[in-house]
C-alpha cells in the first residue's frame, strides 16, 4: 500500500548511492549568490536605509542578527533537500494536509501581488535613468516580460550567471556609496553592541530590521536551487554550507553598507525617506545634489540591479516549488508513492524547468499582476497579502524544527542545539512579527 504521508523509513536509500563528499571550494559557489540576489529587494534596502536614518549606527547589531538568523534557516532548508533527496514540499506534505492549503492560497494571492511589486520597483529606476520614455506602469510591464522571456527560455546554469554579474553590481555601487559617505567608523563598532534605542515601538522596529533582511519564500527556495545547481546527495553538504555562508555574508554587505549611507547622509541631516522603491528614487535626487548626476546614476543602475535579481529570482524560484507543488499533488491523485526519496535528482536534471506548471506559474506572476499596475491594489487583497507574507516566515521556520527533528530525516544530519535554539527563537521572533502584522490591519474596514 502507498505510504501517502511522506514520513517513510526509506532513509537510507539515498545514502546508499552517495558520492563522496566534496571538498568546500568557492569554485561551486553559485545558489547562495542567487539567494542573496533575490531574497535583498529595494523594501530591505530602504528598511536598513530607514534604520539608519532614524537611529545612526545603533541598530547595526541587528541587521547583522538579521543575516545570521537567515543563515540557519536556509542551512536547514539546504540541510533538508541534501540530506533526504526529497524537497522542501514532500516534507511539507508530510506534515498533514493543511500544510498543502496554506501553500495553495499563499502561492496564488502572493505571486499575484508580488508580481506587481517587483515591477514596479525595477520599473523605478528605468523610469529615472530614462525620463520621458515610458510611464512606470509600461517599465514595469516591460520587466516583467523581459524576466518571464529570460526564465522561460533559460535552465540554472545560464540563470545563475546572470544573477551573479547582477550581484557584482549591486555589490560595486553598494561597497562605492558606503566609502563614499565615509563612515565613522568608531561608530559602526559601537553599533554592534545590541542596545534598543530609545522611543515609542523601538523593540518591534528593531525586531522587524532583524526579521526583515534578505528573504521570505527565496529562503524556501534556496533548497530547490540546491538542486537545480546539481547537487542532491550529502556528499555536497560542507560545499553547501559553504555557498549558504556567502550568500549571508554578501547579504550582510549590502545592508551594513545602505545603513552606513542612512547614518552618515541621512541621519546627520534629519532627511526622511518614504517606504518601498520610491525611497531609492528619493536617495538618487540626494545622492545628486551632494555627489553630482555621476553618483546618482550608478546609483540607479544598482538600485535597478537589486529591483531586477528579486524579480528573476523569484520569477525562477518559487516556479520551481510551485511545480514541485503541482507534482505531488499529481503523484496523490494517481495513488502512486509519495514522499519518496529522488525528488531532488529530478530538480537537478532540469525536468521541472520545462514543466507546465513552471511556466503555468511564470505567467501568472507576469500578467495578471499588470491589472495592478494600471489599477492598484485592492483594499482587501493588501490586507490579505500582508497576512499570508507576514506568516510566512514562522511557518518556515517551525516546519524546519518539526521535520528535522523527526524521523523524516537520516539521525546524522537531524538538528543539534545550536541548530534547533537558532531556529526556535527565528521562529518566535517571525511569530511576534506574524502577530504584530495581523493587529495592524484595519480590519473594521474589511468587513
Amino acid at each position: 500500500m502507498a505510504d501517502t504521508t511522506g514520513n517513510t523509513s526509506d532513509t537510507g536509500a539515498l545514502r546508499d548511492t552517495d558520492s563522496a563528499p566534496r571538498k568546500s571550494s568557492w569554485r561551486y559557489i553559485g545558489p547562495g549568490i542567487v539567494v542573496a540576489a533575490t531574497g535583498v529587494g529595494a523594501g530591505d534596502l530602504v528598511a536598513t536605509l530607514i534604520a539608519g536614518s532614524n537611529f545612526g549606527y545603533t541598530l547595526l547589531w541587528a541587521a547583522v542578527l538579521g543575516c545570521l538568523v537567515k543563515i540557519s534557516l536556509a542551512e536547514a532548508a539546504g540541510r533538508w533537500h541534501l540530506s533526504t533527496g526529497r524537497t522542501l514540499f514532500d516534507g511539507w506534505a508530510s506534515l498533514g494536509r493543511w500544510t498543502t492549503w496554506f501553500f495553495a492560497v499563499y502561492v496564488a494571492i502572493w505571486g499575484f501581488s508580488y508580481g506587481a511589486a517587483a515591477m514596479s520597483s525595477s520599473a523605478l529606476p528605468l523610469q529615472a535613468l530614462f525620463p520621458g520614455v515610458m510611464d512606470l506602469e509600461w517599465w514595469g510591464v516591460a520587466c516583467g516580460v523581459v524576466g518571464l522571456v529570460f526564465v522561460w527560455f533559460n535552465k540554472y546554469a545560464v540563470f545563475e550567471k546572470v544573477m551573479t554579474v547582477l550581484v557584482g553590481v549591486m555589490f560595486v555601487v553598494t561597497v562605492y556609496l558606503a566609502i563614499r559617505v565615509a563612515p565613522n567608523l568608531g561608530d559602526a563598532f559601537a553599533g554592534l553592541l545590541p542596545v534598543i534605542p530609545d522611543g515609542e515601538d523601538s523593540v518591534l522596529n528593531t525586531l522587524g530590521l532583524i526579521g526583515g533582511v534578505g528573504g521570505t519564500i527565496t529562503l524556501a527556495a534556496y533548497g530547490y536551487w540546491v538542486n537545480a545547481k546539481g547537487w542532491a546527495d550529502t556528499g555536497w553538504m560542507k560545499v553547501m554550507r559553504l555557498d549558504n555562508r556567502v550568500a549571508y555574508i554578501t547579504t550582510g554587505v549590502f545592508v551594513v553598507a545602505m545603513l552606513f549611507v542612512g547614518a552618515e547622509l541621512l541621519h546627520a541631516a534629519n532627511i526622511a525617506l518614504s517606504g518601498g522603491g520610491k525611497g531609492l528614487v528619493q536617495l538618487g535626487d540626494i545622492l545628486e545634489d551632494e555627489y553630482g548626476t555621476a553618483t546618482a546614476k550608478f546609483f540607479l543602475i544598482g538600485f535597478f540591479a537589486t529591483s531586477f535579481t528579486s524579480l528573476i529570482g523569484v520569477w525562477h524560484g518559487v516556479s520551481l516549488m510551485f511545480a514541485d507543488f503541482v507534482a505531488r499533488l499529481r503523484e496523490r491523485r494517481a495513488g502512486a508513492a509519495v514522499g519518496t526519496a529522488g525528488k531532488a535528482r529530478e530538480i537537478a536534471s532540469g525536468e521541472h524547468e520545462r514543466s507546465w506548471p513552471f511556466r503555468v506559474y511564470l505567467l501568472w506572476l507576469t500578467f495578471p499582476p499588470v491589472i495592478l499596475l494600471f489599477q492598484g491594489e485592492p483594499f482587501r487583497l493588501v490586507i490579505i497579502y500582508g497576512v499570508l507574507g507576514a506568516a510566512f516566515m514562522p511557518f518556515l521556520a517551525l516546519t524546519l524544527i518539526w521535520l528535522l527533528n523527526s524521523s523524516r530525516t537520516p539521525p546524522e544530519w537531524r538538528n543539534g542545539w545550536l541548530s534547533n535554539g537558532v531556529l526556535a527563537v527565528a521562529g518566535l521572533l517571525f511569530l511576534v512579527l506574524c502577530l504584530k502584522e495581523v493587529w495592524d490591519q484595519p480590519w473594521g474596514q474589511f468587513f
